[in-house]
């Protein structure tokens, strides 16, 4: 069983939004990497003052090569476990043959997935925006509150929208939208995957997630699929995040 895993955060956080998880895994043994997206290693109120001139248009497929070669030059496969576009990207790279097996919380759409009216509507400010391709989105508080963190408590959402939310390359959102790089084969995935998500999440819902589910069930690997009920799409902070993070590592004890 591997004790190494390497956390993926999602669009408009930070390795910071990791920190419950952190703690919880090293309790448990692992050893913990949980390093950022590229062109994102700088303080939160630099990324939200003076962002990459490149980074609204970093593209999937450059944090997923990333990802891999850190992964590569780890002593021993990770278990790889990703939040909303890091639960794509946790996907993709197992789609490469990558780690011992994946955790995707709340993940974004693979390839071929039929999004929804919510999840549409989500990312609709990002895509209708002119040139927004190119340019990175911030996500607004209201936003954030309705949809990203809409079952944790005001003051948890006040706190930690300050303190965690970043922009975002709006590139990604496009590719995600048109199915351009986020496409996986699940029957030649040999590794475990675990596909979990909140039962109040405005942003990927449960029927989006289901899709992943029921797509990567054409492995021949274990695929499971787990929801919790009235959590949102912040289910690995919000109040129960042990019990999220709980469940990930005894899975994962099991298949990793």
């Amino acid at each position: 069983m591997t004790k190494t895993v390497v956390l993926i955060h999602g669009a408009w956080q930070v390795p910071a939004s990791w920190d419950r998880f952190k703690s919880r895994f090293k309790a448990a043994g692992y050893t913990v990497i949980a390093p950022s997206w590229p062109l994102m290693d700088r303080p939160v109120a630099e990324l939200n003052a003076n962002p990459d001139p490149k980074f609204g248009s970093l593209t999937v497929g450059a944090i997923v090569d990333h990802y891999e070669a850190l992964i590569r030059a780890l002593p021993e496969k990770p278990l790889i476990l990703g939040h909303s576009f890091g639960g794509l990207i946790a996907q993709l790279l197992l789609d490469r043959g990558l780690g011992s097996a994946g955790v995707a919380l709340d993940p974004a759409p693979i390839g071929g997935l039929i999004p929804g009216p919510k999840p549409l509507s989500a990312a609709f400010p990002v895509l209708a925006r002119l040139n927004g391709w190119s340019r990175p989105f911030t996500l607004s508080k209201a936003a954030y509150d309705k949809g990203f963190a809409n079952t944790a408590p005001k003051a948890q959402r006040d706190e930690e929208y300050a303190k965690y939310v970043v922009p975002a390359p709006g590139r990604i959102f496009f590719q995600a939208a048109l199915n351009l790089g986020t496409w996986v084969s699940p029957k030649k995935r040999t590794q475990p995957l675990l596909i979990v998500v909140g039962e109040k999440d405005n942003t990927v819902t449960p029927n989006l997630a289901r899709q992943a589910f029921n797509r990567q069930k054409g492995s021949k690997a274990v695929t499971d699929f787990h929801e919790f009920a009235g959590r949102s799409h912040y289910l690995a902070n919000e109040p129960g995040w042990e019990e999220v993070a709980d469940y990930a590592i005894e899975w994962a004890g099991r298949n990793a």
